[in-house]
């Protein structure tokens, strides 16, 4: 069975009601992203930045996994398909997919200070005075700004074993999640799904590359009946 890596990004999720990490005035939720997602803006205001996720624990609660989101899920009919997301939220796992790598954490999931192991599963609100078995306080499980990414070499081993790329919502700007089609295996295929698709170096360098300039609920759907058609 063929081996599919799909990347995924936050046009994947923005006809969900999800809106994209930044706006155009560089702002998340009205918000600068740094005071809400680094660990300068944790020491700084906690609380502001635990408000800031439970508010987006909330709205997720509201929103619903896309056309697109199920589209991947059909694909796994005829092909081993590993989803990579750079999107916190749980949309790709709603919708039915059977193996998905969050890049960048995820929203339904807490750590603790002490020890990044200890992982918990939260759907409502996280407050100060929440502690882990160890007694620390409890943070978003969220790759902020200025952390490592500790999924990126899970991820690379992915897109290394991977007959065919699908890049979906994402500007491929942002590294490091942007450096991985680098390692994309010569012969692979690579279809980019963005109306507004942004060539990177990396990308710049394949052969294989078919950019189809559609938002996800479409360019997924005529992408997969394609795929299964050719299986």
């Amino acid at each position: 069975m063929k081996r599919i890596a799909v990347l995924t990004g936050a046009g994947m999720s923005a006809e969900s009601g999800i809106r994209t990490f930044r706006d155009s005035n560089g702002l998340w939720e009205d918000h600068d992203v740094m005071d809400v997602a680094s660990p300068q803006g944790w020491a700084k205001d906690r609380k502001l930045v635990l408000d800031f996720y439970n508010a987006r624990r909330k709205q997720l609660k509201e929103c619903e996994p896309n056309q697109g989101h199920l589209e991947l899920v059909r694909l796994e009919e005829k092909y081993q398909v590993d989803i990579i997301t750079q999107n916190v939220d749980n949309l790709h796992e709603r919708a039915g997919s059977s193996n998905i790598l969050h890049l960048h954490g995820e929203l339904t999931k807490v750590r603790s200070l002490l020890d990044p192991k200890l992982v918990y599963d939260w759907v409502d609100d996280l407050n100060e005075g929440d502690k882990c078995e160890k007694g620390a306080q409890l943070r978003p499980h969220i790759v902020w700004f200025g952390e490592s990414v500790p999924m990126l070499e899970p991820a690379i081993h992915l897109v290394n074993q991977a007959d065919l790329i699908i890049i979906i919502g994402t500007s491929m700007q942002v590294y490091p999640a942007a450096s991985l089609v680098g390692y994309a295996l010569p012969g692979a295929d690579i279809y980019y799904i963005d109306p507004n698709p942004q060539i990177n170096y990396e990308l710049e360098k394949s052969k294989r590359l078919s950019i189809i300039s559609e938002k996800a609920t479409v360019g997924v759907k005529d992408l997969v009946d394609k795929l299964l058609k050719e299986s």
